[in-house]
């Protein structure tokens, strides 16, 4: 990683200099590339002669002028980043759309924003994906549980769905809730990102089954090419799925849960809205209807800052 020329250096480089050294002899001395000695040097030069007390006031004399400004923001715009930030928007994501909107905001604008509210006491941080948090894995003591019967393994899938090059291809899993109060199916399309969820009772194969054979039952039959799940047993009446909706299903290798990576990110995303530890037992269909709503308008940077419902439409009136 670069770092600035030291003042110490600069006076090896003037007293080197003196001594008739080369630029590639100095630099071999200073552990520095010949590039950044030879660039010192002729920006420093004064009548062919190299001072190292004026070539380093000078260069600390550059970097005040070029430290950040501050930047005067229209109120309008930081009550828009904090009304997106509410809806769990990254910042990210708020720039791109705002970038869209003719306002030129950095991400790290955004964050800067969010820190200095969180040092004035304020809650914007908690809106953020981690929020601070460092991210557990995923436990791989629920990988590869039991036998799966007739389960045709990931290497088995058409290399076409590697490339997110059609919709139709999809991930599923399970979020569960607090004490075995209910879990979340969450089935989500690789090139889109359209996400679909729905409540469950208990974590069964027969209540899986029927969960996702709903949430897939207003798609177009062309929407519904292939399914990858990991190993838990609640997936085990897949050939069931198969027979409702035609699809083809395919099993990740145990252990290997970025087979399964926009899945497992989609769940990270709906912990913004439930938590680890919240419980599911009041959860109804609407406030689970209201999150996939929010996240499949919520604008996503692999689309273009388009939102998943938005790339689903284009294509389907296309």
């Amino acid at each position: 990683m670069y770092c600035q020329l030291t003042y110490k250096e600069r006076c090896h480089i003037e007293v080197y200099l003196q001594e008739g050294y080369s630029i590639s002899k100095i630099a071999r001395y200073l552990s520095r590339a010949r590039s950044t000695v030879r660039s010192e040097v002729a920006r420093h030069k004064n009548n062919d002669t190299y001072n190292a007390n004026a070539a380093h006031a000078k260069a600390v004399s550059i970097r005040e002028t070029q430290k950040l400004k501050p930047r005067k923001i229209k109120p309008e715009v930081w009550a828009y980043v904090d009304e997106c930030l509410a809806k769990f928007w990254s910042p990210e994501q708020i720039s791109g759309v705002l970038k869209h909107k003719g306002v030129s905001l950095s991400h790290e604008w955004i964050y800067r924003h969010i820190w200095r509210n969180k040092a004035e006491g304020g809650h914007l941080y908690q809106c953020l994906r981690r929020a601070g948090k460092k991210y557990n894995k995923r436990a791989n003591k629920d990988a590869g549980r039991g036998f799966i019967r007739n389960r045709v393994d990931i290497e088995r899938r058409p290399a076409v769905v590697e490339t997110r090059s059609r919709i139709g291809d999809w991930e599923g899993d399970l979020v569960l809730g607090k004490e075995n109060t209910g879990a979340v199916v969450t089935l989500v399309e690789r090139k889109t990102r359209f996400t679909k969820l729905r409540r469950i009772n208990r974590k069964t194969a027969a209540e899986t089954n029927v969960a996702i054979s709903k949430a897939f039952r207003s798609l177009p039959s062309n929407y519904l090419v292939t399914l990858t799940f990991d190993n838990g047993k609640e997936f085990a009446w897949h050939e069931h799925i198969t027979n409702a909706c035609g699809i083809d299903i395919y099993f990740a290798r145990p252990y290997h849960s970025w087979e399964r990576g926009l899945n497992e990110n989609t769940n990270g995303l709906l912990r913004q809205y439930l938590p680890k530890g919240s419980s599911f037992a009041e959860l109804t269909e609407a406030q689970l209807q209201w999150i996939e709503n929010e996240l499949n308008d919520r604008p996503r940077k692999c689309l273009g800052f388009k939102t998943p419902r938005q790339v689903m439409e284009l294509d389907m009136a296309a």
